[in-house]
């Protein structure tokens, strides 16, 4: 097992994608130190990591009959079971020490990420609410940075500014899901899975997916009256997107009709 092996089976670009979200939390939270970031990054790598390791031996005898994911390591047998299990403890260790050196609170709510992490693969068993599920554990990246930061909750200063971030957040990642969703509607009816598309039609997701851009892209709209440096870090944000997940027009087209609403609105 190599580096590049542990990269291809954990989607490291996914783990760039969601990095800009977790330093948005943070810097929304205040002046985090180099320190303190550090200790974010590790703890975003380990949960990111953990979250694809559970997924992926979850997943893996579905993966398996589903044509394009056949070639996934633990489906097409590149890597054993206990390997992968190994990997998930280590990013699981990532996590709890990031959280361990941030402050007592992130420790404490550090299993909130890990449940809602294996909650996902079985969800999708039974509803297609699952996408929406997928998209509030990486509305947790922000939430999780700011908590990193502040080390409280009690306090409202949290709001409306995170929680209209984390839910851009959301509603983005879940809509892109339902975009990969698409690809898979046959096989997720032959093998039990509760997509929205495999249980709607494909005219109805398209629909969910537009409804969806207008109401991130408000979301995301907050950033641009907190600071310069959120305006930056979401910046670099899309144009990491940009280079790892825009595969087709069908990502494309979402991505660019929200990115020029997100700049009317932050321009009007």
């Amino acid at each position: 097992m190599d580096v590049k092996q542990i990269a291809s089976f954990v989607k490291i670009e996914h783990t760039l994608f969601s990095l800009p979200f977790v330093f948005i939390g943070a810097y929304m939270a205040g002046n985090p130190t180099f320190v303190q970031l550090f200790w974010i990054l590790i703890a975003a790598v380990g949960a990111r990591g953990l979250a694809m390791g559970l997924n992926r031996i979850i997943d893996r005898e579905i993966d398996a009959a589903n044509p394009r994911t056949a070639n996934r390591h633990l489906a097409a047998g590149t890597m054993s079971l206990q390997t992968a299990w190994m990997l998930c403890f280590v990013f699981l260790v990532m996590l709890t020490a990031g959280a361990w050196m941030l402050n007592p609170l992130c420790l404490y709510l550090s299993p909130i990420p890990v449940l809602a992490f294996v909650v996902y693969p079985y969800l999708k068993r039974y509803t297609w609410l699952c996408h929406w599920w997928l998209g509030g554990c990486l509305a947790l990246a922000p939430a999780g940075a700011w908590v990193g930061i502040t080390g409280e909750i009690t306090s409202n200063s949290w709001y409306p500014d995170l929680l209209l971030v984390s839910l851009g957040v959301l509603v983005w990642i879940a809509a892109f899901d339902l975009g990969y969703a698409q690809m898979d509607i046959e096989s997720d009816k032959k093998n039990g899975i509760k997509s929205f598309p495999s249980r709607f039609s494909p005219p109805v997701t398209f629909t969910a997916i537009l409804v969806s851009i207008p109401i991130w892209a408000a979301a995301f709209s907050i950033l641009s009256s907190l600071g310069a440096i959120l305006s930056v870090i979401f910046v670099v944000g899309v144009l990491v997107a940009g280079g790892n997940d825009f595969q087709n027009w069908w990502f494309r087209s979402h991505a660019a009709t929200g990115w020029i609403l997100l700049i009317s609105m932050q321009l009007s």
